[in-house]
């Protein structure tokens, strides 16, 4: 995967996991409403028409991919990963972070949960689907770590702030899990091993490929954004990344 220095920011490079996964975030109001349109938002923005971009920032250190937007109709961690990626654009880093912000745009401009009917978060395993394809740029990239970053509904599965982690192939995950949940108070919900309960998780799939991945979720009812949820969502990722350092 060739990455391209975005030359009017300072520490960012971009590529495409594909170029079939495009929307106009900007025809979705519940979700364009609450993004703030910064030069870096308004650019990426404009990359995810074309596909799903990938974001690089610094170099060295542990590699640690951020992803959202696996469920297009869970705003909140996408909004999210705007806000960090704001407040980390030009940081001096001494780890490699690599985003996601909309992983399937198309899906986000419609607010719908599947990407041309599929669910993402229930085919990584499945030969060239979209989320197929993020697995194997972070194999490709040689990525040590995910986060996935999700938001649930009452009523729904889980329905509640959590964590989902596994202690096998990949025990990480597990202490990854709890390092967040003792810092921001998410419950856990820990499997013996990965993709045990079901199949084609993001997380677990990376888990099973020796990548130690963890799902965060917050509380927002889907295709909207609750009060507090970005906030969250946020707090969730920052933890994730101050759990390598950073």
């Amino acid at each position: 995967m060739e990455f391209v220095k975005v030359n009017q920011f300072d520490n960012l490079e971009m590529s495409y996991i594909c170029d079939f996964s495009g929307g106009f975030i900007s025809r979705s109001y519940d979700l364009f409403s609450q993004i703030e349109l910064t030069d870096l938002n308004k650019f990426i923005l404009e990359k995810s028409v074309f596909g799903t971009p990938i974001f690089k920032m610094g170099n060295g250190g542990n590699k640690i991919m951020l992803i959202s937007g696996i469920h297009g109709n869970e705003l909140p961690p996408q909004i999210a990963s705007l806000k960090i990626m704001n407040e980390l654009l030009g940081c001096e880093m001494s780890n490699t972070l690599y985003f996601i912000p909309f992983a399937a745009p198309k899906s986000s401009m419609n607010i719908e949960r599947t990407f041309n009917e599929m669910d993402l978060n229930r085919s990584t395993h499945i030969k060239n689907s979209l989320s197929n394809l993020i697995l194997h740029a972070a194999l490709e990239l040689e990525i040590d770590f995910v986060g996935d970053f999700h938001s649930t509904s009452q009523n729904s599965n889980p329905g509640f702030e959590s964590i989902f982690s596994s202690k096998s192939p990949s025990p990480e995950s597990y202490l990854i899990a709890n390092y967040i949940s003792r810092d921001v108070g998410s419950e856990i919900i820990s499997f013996d091993f990965a993709g045990s309960s079901y199949k084609g998780a993001v997380e677990d799939v990376c888990n099973l490929k020796g990548i130690p991945s963890v799902t965060c979720e917050v509380l927002s009812p889907f295709g909207n954004v609750a009060r507090g949820s970005v906030e969250k969502s946020l707090s969730q990722m920052k933890s994730f990344l101050n759990y390598f350092g950073i």
